[in-house]
């Protein structure tokens, strides 16, 4: 009996193909191969008080993150960017909570996981087929993705506004998917159902 080997990428491969982009779709490749493994199995927070039930239980962050690529992949039917931002904007809402617990699985979410991802973006730029803009671009909106929901009382640390319409767009996008009025519905392998 043959066994189906599921790589990471494999669990992307609608949003994957979202980018028309030769060289930043091999780019995401790229990077979705370097999330850890705890990312396709964790819920999107803990608690479940700030998301909706599809991003609960086990790979609700996986569920969670398709959402969010979802969301923006309809609103470009209303906000318009041209094709590279698009599919910047694609990449960057699909890495935007690839480290939510860190590079080694931390107990809990990490504040600072939005600067997180995008230092591991910075530090793999070599392996990447992307400008020195694209990915100051793509860093950008990941760091501010959390928007005006940027400090804690737990950390220090200050996360970035949201400053140009891009990365407004994408923390709009983040945003609507962790609320509770919007469902989206996904089938038994995380894939969501139109």
């Amino acid at each position: 009996m043959k066994t189906e080997c599921i790589t990471k990428t494999d669990y992307f491969k609608q949003e994957i193909d979202y980018i028309k982009d030769n060289a930043i779709k091999e780019s995401l490749c790229i990077m979705i191969n370097k999330i850890p493994d705890y990312f396709f199995k964790i819920e999107a927070a803990s608690t479940g008080k700030y998301h909706p039930s599809y991003a609960c239980g086990e790979g609700g962050l996986l569920r969670h993150t398709k959402a969010v690529v979802r969301i923006a992949y309809e609103l470009f039917g209303i906000y318009k960017f041209d094709e590279r931002k698009k599919d910047l904007i694609i990449f960057s809402c699909l890495m935007h909570d690839s480290l939510k617990k860190g590079l080694n699985e931390s107990t809990y979410t990490l504040w600072e996981h939005p600067l997180i991802a995008a230092n591991f973006i910075k530090s793999n730029r070599n392996s990447l087929k992307l400008s020195d803009e694209d990915i100051t671009f793509i860093c950008a909106c990941i760091s501010s993705h959390m928007g005006k929901f940027n400090v804690s009382k737990y950390s220090d640390i200050v996360l970035p506004l949201p400053c140009t319409p891009e990365q407004k767009f994408v923390h709009m996008c983040d945003y609507l998917a962790s609320r509770k009025v919007i469902e989206i519905k996904f089938d038994e392998h995380s894939n969501i159902v139109l």
